[in-house]
Parts: structure tokens; sequence; C-alpha cells
């Protein structure tokens, strides 16, 4: 993501709620030997930032999304209609009498798990908790259908930006970190229950609907046309997208052969788009930089309304207004570090918007514009007693993910890293994140024992100063 606004400073203390428990294991019943104990699946993935978020006891395979949404009368409110039927495959993870999806502001209507009526029920606002029968076993996967539906608004996230399924005029803005994806489908809302989508969404005959992955085709019938989308590749749910507008949809192929899908409000003038032209020479000098592109497709949309900010949505970042040219390779070094790559828990996001923010660096300096070296000094001239300096960027609090420091610092850090490890070190210990998590998610402490594995040095110190400690770093 790429946040435009100054956040201000909030301690970590403030992190909303308890750190949900970890899900209890399954073993035998104590009153009947050899007897599966079931249990109910935890309501959270077990972040202490967002407790709710995620679940526990199941594992996300695939989400078949058949969405159908009208949006605001001209003259009305501005508040939209979604109906959905969300079709998701799943595997239980631990002996199970019920579980949990996140969904909030939506009404379920109807469950079936496997074919067979389930009952569920509202709890705390953003769980929907499923009892099956009959129970299920670890390792059983079944297929989960969610009716559902409601009116849709602008919703906001923890710090008040607007995020989730976003009601415009004319359609939806459809950006979802942390964990706004539960504002539009039923889901495991955790970027560590990665899954694939299907994407079948009807709007009013006129307006384009646009999903991640590859366009499978769109039918016209009745004054209503469907859109279908297909994103095989592993995705957490905050990078899904069903944006909806008066879009125009352009296509073209990278010299590495990607299929390129850009979708672009007419309204906009033409330079609000034009650095789209330079994606196939970014994606060329980022490959050379981390491996081939991870994905089946890559593009843009870029909207006229705005949520004031951008964001990574997987294979079709997001743009609001204007896609600056720094702007563009932030995103589109995220498919690599944050989407294929994503964070073990929200705590570790430094290294999402470390490295995007770095990769533009790198960008401009090919560019022939601002070297990295000078981008680094800029942020170190920053004066000691700064409030920027006053964060711990490996443990910000989750009122604070998006703080300049988190960008900036970052990326920073990453530059001095490179430095103290050398090259070839710096770019063995990326390409081996890149490589090794792809499809999956990587801790801090993860990143810090590869660091040192990699180079053969003592990192402590360096990562104890630049990630741990809320002061500006002068000695490492």
């Amino acid at each position: 993501m790429h946040r435009r606004s100054t956040r201000r400073i909030v301690p970590a203390t403030l992190a909303l709620g308890a750190l949900v428990a970890a899900p209890v294991a399954a073993g035998a019943a104590p009153d009947r030997p050899g007897e599966p104990r079931y249990v109910e699946g935890a309501a959270g993935a077990g972040d202490p930032y967002l407790p709710l978020a995620g679940n526990g006891g199941i594992d996300v395979e695939h989400y078949d999304l058949d969405l159908r949404y009208s949006p605001p009368p001209p003259d009305g409110p501005l508040e939209g209609r979604l109906d959905g039927v969300t079709t998701i495959t799943l595997t239980a993870t631990q002996d199970l009498r019920a579980f949990h999806l996140d969904l909030r502001g939506l009404q379920a209507s109807a469950v079936t798990v496997d074919g067979k009526r389930a009952r569920f029920e509202a709890e705390q606002g953003n769980e929907l908790v499923i009892t099956p029968r009959p129970k299920l076993k670890a390792g059983d996967t079944v297929e989960v259908v969610v009716s559902y539906g409601g009116t849709t608004g602008r919703p906001t996230d923890l710090e008040g930006a607007l995020y989730g399924w976003v009601t415009t005029r004319d359609g939806a803005m459809v950006v979802s970190q942390p964990d706004g994806s539960a504002t539009w489908f039923p889901v495991s809302d955790h970027p560590t229950d990665k899954a694939s989508y299907t994407f079948e969404v009807t709007v009013p005959d006129g307006l384009v609907a646009v999903a991640n992955g590859l366009l499978e085709g769109s039918e016209t019938e009745d004054g209503w046309t469907t859109w279908s989308w297909d994103a095989p590749d592993p995705m957490a749910a905050y990078l899904a997208t069903a944006t909806v507008g008066d879009f125009e949809l352009s296509t073209s192929t990278t010299p590495s052969g990607v299929p390129v899908i850009d979708a672009v409000d007419p309204d906009l003038p033409d330079s609000a788009s034009a650095n789209l032209a330079l994606t196939g020479e970014m994606m060329t000098f980022f490959e050379g930089l981390f491996g081939d592109y991870p994905f089946v497709a890559y593009g843009a949309i870029v909207d006229d309304d705005s949520v004031g900010y951008a964001l990574e949505t997987q294979t079709r970042s997001f743009f609001s207004r204007r896609a600056n040219e720094g702007t563009v390779a932030h995103e589109l070094v995220h498919q690599w570090i944050g989407d294929d790559v994503a964070v073990h828990r929200w705590a570790d996001i430094w290294h999402n918007e470390g490295w995007a923010t770095y990769g533009s660096w790198l960008w401009t300096q090919e560019q022939g514009g601002a070297t990295a070296q000078a981008r680094y000094e800029s942020v170190m001239a920053i004066p000691a007693d700064d409030g920027f300096w006053a964060l711990e960027i490996g443990d910000p609090g989750p009122l604070n993910l998006f703080h300049p420091a988190i960008y900036s610092r970052s990326a920073a850090m990453l530059h001095a890293l490179r430095a103290e490890i050398g090259e070839d070190a710096f770019w063995e210990l990326t390409r081996t994140v890149v490589e090794d998590y792809a499809g999956s998610d990587l801790s801090t402490q993860e990143y810090r024992g590869l660091a040192a594995e990699i180079s053969g040095q003592d990192l402590d110190t360096f990562f104890e100063v630049w990630l741990d400690t809320p002061e500006k770093p002068t000695d490492w």
C-alpha cells in the first residue's frame, strides 16, 4: 500500500482486544478414549493486532464468489445493494463441532456444508459461526456455501481510512487492507490463510467489474452483465478485489510474456494513467532483481473516485485518481514482496512496505534520478528529535501500520543492511526470501535468521537498532 497521508504515532499498547488464544489441539475425549475431542475453531488467526481476523481450525483452499451488485441511485443515499453466494472449499485442521468465518455488515441467509444445511449465527459483529452436521474431523475437506446480502456503505479501518467494499456513485472501490474483505464476502481474513479465487460479478449493463487474475469473459442478459475472472494463484484475502465502475479495459503483454489488463476510468485525463505504459519496462527491471513475475497476469485499476491511497491488489494494483510513477513501481514490487510473500503477522508489515519503497528508489535510480544512497541520506537527515523516529517499526502497533516510518525507515534499513552484509549476501537473501517463501508468509524472526545465516554475521545489534528501538539509528 502507498498511503499519502501522515499518520500520528500511537503506542502499540492500544492494540484492540487481547491476543486470541491458540486453537486447542484435537485429542481424545476424556470420557471416551479413542474418540476425537471436537472443539469450536478459534475466532481469529492469533494475530494480536487484529484478534478477530482470520479463523482457527480451518485452511481455505478456494473461494468462488458469485456477486450481484446494484450501485446507489443517482440522487439517493450513497448506499448500494450487494447479494452473494460464496462457495468455499476448506479443510479442517482440527476436529470441529463448529468453525468461524469473518463477515461484517452483511447478513447470511443460508449455509450448507457439503450440501447439508448447517446452523449458523452471527457473533461479535464480525464472526459467522457455523455448526456443520456431521462434525468435521481433522483432514476433512468440505464445500461450504454461504448465501448473504445487505446494504453497502463506506466502511473504515482502525485508523478511519476507507477500505473494504467502498460504495461510489457509479459502483464500488474494493480495497481491503488489512481486514476489509469481511465487508463483502465470508472469509478467513488473514494473510496466513491464502486461497485461489474465481469471480462472477453481475452489475447493471454498462458498468465493468474488475477482479484479480485473468478475464474469462462477460455476458449480458436482461440489462445485467456478468464479468468472470479467474485468479488461480494463492492470495491473501485483503488483496482480492471486485471493483465496479465506468472503466475502459486495455490489454498488453510484458517482454517476458505476462498478460497485462488495465482498467481506467474514462473521466480521468490521459495523464492520470500515462505511467502505466512503463509497466513492461518496470517488470523487466524487477524480474532482474527478484526473479520471474509470480502470477498469471498483472495490470491496474485507476478510478476517478478516491480512498486516499493506492493498494497492491494482487495482479491488479489499485490507484486513486492518478497512478504516479513511483507509486506504480511501489505496487509492482509488492507483487513479489507483500503479495506472493505475505506477512506472517501484521507487525511484520515493515518488510512489505520497506521493500516496496526501496524498490521504487532503485527504479528511480535506474531511470537516472536520485540514487538509493541519496534517498537513504535524505531519510537519515531527519533530526533525531523528530517524531518520525519515535516508532518501533518491528512492532508498530495496529494504529501505526501505515505510519511514514514503516515506509521510509524500513527502506533505509534495507539500504543499510545492504552495506552491512555486502552486495552478494544482500541479493542472495532477497532472492532466497522470494523463492523459498513464494505463496506463503514470512515473519520478522525468520527474516532476521536468514540474514544472519546467509551473511555469516551476527546481526542482532543491527536489527535491534533498526527494528526494535524507537530512536534514530546512529551506531550498529
